[in-house]
C-alpha cells in the first residue's frame, strides 16, 4: 500500500518513499547533510561498521528520534537465534537508541556449503521475538530469493514485511520482486543507481533528456513506479537533493518496460548462493 508520505507495510508501519543508504559511509557530516536535505530513513547494517558514527549523527542532528526511520541488519556470519539477538543488542548500543524501526536478515546463507534452512529458521524465530517484544517496529530480510522466503513463510508466526534487494534498470530481479509484491512483502532497492554504472547507458541518457531529469532521477523514478523503495546514497548535498526531487514526473509504461527489459547492466556480482 502507498500513502501520501510513503509505503505502508503489512502491519501498518509507514516507510518514507526514499531512504538514505549508508554502505561505506564513514563521515558523520554526510549523514548530517542527508538529514538536512530531507532524508528521514537511514539504512545501515552491522557489517557496515558505521553504526556508532550514525548514532553520533542522530544525537547531533537536532531531529527527534520519532521523526526518523532507522534500519539495521544482522550479518550472515551472525545467523542463528542467540547470535541474532546479540547482533541486535550491539546495533542499538552503537546507534545509541532504544529500538529500531526495522531489523533485517542481511543474507540467507552464511557460507557456500552451509545448510541454510535450519539456521534461517532459528534466525527468524529471533526476529519474531524482537518484534513481539516491541524492540523493532518491523522485521524483514535482504537478498532473499523466493525459495528462501518460501522457507520462512511456511512456518513463521510473523511474515517478513520487507525484502531489500539489488534493484535498478539492468537488474530488476523480476521473479523475486513479483513474488514479494504478490505476497505483500515490500521491496527496497539497494544500489538503485547500479553503482553509477547504469547512469552512462544510452537508454538512461535518452530518457534523461526526454524527461528533463538526470539519469539518477530516472533510476529512482523507475523504482517507485515498480512499487520499490529506493535507498540511494551520495556524498554531495546537490545530488542528495536531486535524488529527492522525483515526484513531479512519471515515466510512461513503455519506458518502464524498456528499462525493465534492458540488457543486464551494473550488476554488483553479488548473489545469495554464489560467493
Amino acid at each position: 500500500m502507498i500513502s501520501e508520505k510513503g509505503f505502508i507495510l503489512e502491519n501498518g508501519v509507514e516507510l518514507p518513499f526514499l531512504g538514505f543508504g549508508t554502505y561505506k559511509v564513514a563521515e558523520e557530516t554526510i549523514i548530517l547533510d542527508a538529514l538536512e536535505a530531507g532524508y528521514r530513513h537511514l539504512d545501515t547494517a552491522r557489517m557496515y561498521q558505521n553504526e556508532k558514527m550514525i548514532g553520533n549523527a542522530i544525537k547531533n542532528c537536532g531531529i527527534q528520534r520519532r521523526e526518523l526511520f532507522l534500519t539495521s541488519k544482522v550479518w550472515k556470519g551472525d545467523l542463528g537465534y542467540d547470535n541474532t539477538l546479540r547482533s541486535f543488542e550491539a546495533s542499538i548500543k552503537d546507534l545509541g537508541v532504544q529500538y529500531l524501526d526495522m531489523f533485517l536478515v542481511h543474507w540467507p546463507q552464511s557460507a557456500p556449503d552451509a545448510d541454510w534452512k535450519p539456521v534461517l529458521t532459528e534466525t527468524w524465530k529471533a526476529m519474531e521475538r524482537l518484534y513481539d517484544e516491541g524492540a523493532v517496529a518491523a522485521i524483514g530480510v535482504s537478498n532473499h530469493l523466493p525459495h528462501h522466503l518460501m522457507h520462512i513463510l511456511k512456518d513463521c508466526n510473523t511474515r517478513p514485511m520487507v525484502n531489500q534487494l539489488e534493484f535498478h534498470p539492468g537488474y530488476a530481479q523480476s521473479a523475486t520482486t513479483n513474488f514479494c509484491l504478490n505476497q505483500g512483502i515490500q521491496v527496497e532497492a539497494w544500489s538503485p543507481l547500479g553503482r553509477t554504472r547504469v547512469l552512462e547507458d544510452p537508454l538512461l541518457l535518452e530518457l534523461a533528456q526526454k524527461y528533463g531529469k538526470t539519469p539518477a532521477q530516472i533510476c529512482l523514478r523507475f523504482c517507485l513506479q515498480n512499487n520499490v523503495l529506493p535507498l540511494p546514497k551520495s556524498s554531495s548535498m546537490e545530488r542528495m537533493k536531486q535524488n529527492l526531487d522525483i515526484f513531479d514526473f512519471d515515466l510512461s509504461m513503455e519506458d518502464v518496460y524498456r528499462l525493465t527489459t534492458m540488457p543486464e547492466t551494473g550488476w554488483s556480482g553479488q548473489h545469495p548462493e554464489h560467493f
